[in-house]
């Protein structure tokens, strides 16, 4: 098999598979933080490290609202059987960026990361992020190149895959819709909200040896999980987040 085909098949197969990389960053989490000296970090590098990992966070989720809220039905969905594609998003972050719901990911994750203060932890997931990625998107452009032709050329061409540059940004054609964003991403706030319970517990237990169910992040947990149930009924039993054209 061609090394291009090699790349594509893998590709397509990690495409389908990606929604599993919490569970492997939960199970790689526990030593790291397990084996993580916290006696030794100052109160306000605590502070500053825990602003940056919340920042990054937020950077990366408000990267995924933009792309889902300003794209049409049948395009960048949660699709994860096969690629699919109905038209090529070309104006708004999609004139910035080739992938930015891939982006929005690595910056979601590595803010995650950066929250249990560990530099081996973080420069791992950069790595095995970039290495998982890289297959996919190629699958993914070989797919958009043979569906779209020389129009995917001349706009990947323009655009860069992964960091982004404002030098030919387009104004969408389509109107950010905040019911998209909701419809799409609670899961994935909910995701985010328990990611980071997760590891301010385990460390929490590390550190002291006991569980503290009053802490914050529980606190945050639970609203989470109040807002997440609210959408998802809005969703499943309503029409409130309906819209036409939209996925």
């Amino acid at each position: 098999m061609a090394l291009a085909e090699q790349f594509e098949k893998s590709g397509n197969k990690l495409f389908r598979y990606r929604g599993y990389i919490p569970l492997i960053l939960y199970a790689v989490a526990v030593p790291m933080i397990y084996y993580t000296d916290y006696s030794g970090i100052p109160q306000i590098e605590k502070v500053i490290i825990n602003s940056i990992s919340y920042l990054v966070t937020a950077l990366g989720f408000f990267t995924r609202a933009w792309a889902i809220g300003t794209t049409p039905k049948g395009t960048s969905g949660r699709n994860t059987r096969q690629q699919v594609a109905e038209a090529l998003n070309r104006t708004g972050i999609y004139s910035m960026v080739r992938h930015p719901l891939y982006l929005g990911n690595f910056l979601v994750w590595m803010g995650i990361v950066i929250f249990t203060y560990n530099i081996y932890f973080i420069i791992i997931v950069a790595l095995a992020f970039w290495i998982y990625y890289e297959r996919i998107m190629y699958a993914e452009e070989s797919f958009l190149r043979k569906k779209f032709g020389n129009v995917y050329n001349y706009w990947s061409e323009k655009v860069p895959a992964f960091f982004p540059s404002i030098r030919h940004f387009e104004k969408s054609e389509i109107p950010f819709s905040l019911k998209s964003v909701l419809r799409r991403e609670y899961s994935g706030f909910m995701a985010i909200v328990i990611s980071y319970t997760f590891i301010d517990q385990l460390r929490f237990w590390v550190i002291y040896e006991q569980y503290d169910p009053y802490r914050f992040s529980m606190i945050a947990l639970a609203a989470a999980a109040v807002i997440t149930l609210i959408l998802r009924t809005l969703k499943h039993q309503t029409n409130l987040l309906k819209e036409e054209g939209r996925s």
